[in-house]
């Protein structure tokens, strides 16, 4: 398990991609194995590569890592993207974890019965621009850096970037009444390592579609 990490998931985003975006925001190439039977599934946990019996899976450092939380904050900690010092990993861990409660919905949405995606699809909005994204805007502006945290970039920002990537996939004209965000997209955007990520042909997944969430099911759900 040397060289390059490997990412063993699906051949989509779901809790992967805030991986993938932290890799490559770090300039880190990886590898990737992607599932599509309930055999391979069923393989990995045989073999107790899974520890709790669930994705995703990341090979490093002679690690087989699980848990999406403690994935992304030992790739944070090792590329340098995880503050200075405790009072900024706690902030960064604030904001992480409010990102993530967004983003959350935003993966589960495709999921959602027939019936209830409009609903769902209206509660990503309304909290994206009455919850999460105003704290950002004040943090921002209050901070007066180009990052939320410190002045160099951190895991914050690059999954707040996804996440407004995201939300603006379902609403183009979200950050109308956020200049600061605004600019915030544009200038993390245009940093090499992620725009690289944004280019196409790059690891960087698409929006979930029909053939993703058929997988996913018939992977995961007897």
């Amino acid at each position: 398990m040397s060289g390059k990490p490997k990412l063993i998931y699906f051949n989509g985003r779901g809790r992967m991609e805030p991986i993938r975006w932290l890799l490559a925001a770090a300039g880190v190439e990886f590898e990737e194995f992607f599932l599509d039977t309930r055999e391979q599934y069923l393989k990995l946990i045989k073999d107790g590569s899974l520890m709790f019996q669930q994705l995703p899976l990341v090979e490093i450092d002679g690690m087989k890592m699980v848990q999406t939380r403690a994935i992304l904050s030992y790739i944070a900690g090792k590329y340098n993207l995880y503050g200075k010092d405790l009072k900024e990993r706690a902030l960064i861990d604030m904001y992480v974890e409010g990102i993530t409660d967004l983003r959350n919905m935003i993966i589960l949405f495709p999921f959602s019965p027939p019936e209830a995606k409009e609903k769902n699809l209206a509660l990503i909005l309304e909290r994206a621009t009455h919850r999460y994204f105003p704290v950002f805007e004040k943090a921002l502006k209050q901070h007066g850096q180009d990052f939320l945290v410190g002045n160099k970039l951190s895991w914050a920002d690059v999954q707040l970037i996804e996440a407004i990537l995201a939300v603006e996939e379902k609403f183009p004209a979200v950050l109308s009444g956020f200049p600061q965000l605004q600019a915030f997209k544009t200038r993390i955007s245009n940093m090499p390592a992620i725009k690289k990520f944004l280019q196409p042909g790059s690891p960087r997944k698409p929006p979930p579609d029909d053939h993703y969430i058929a997988t996913v099911l018939e992977v995961l759900i007897e």
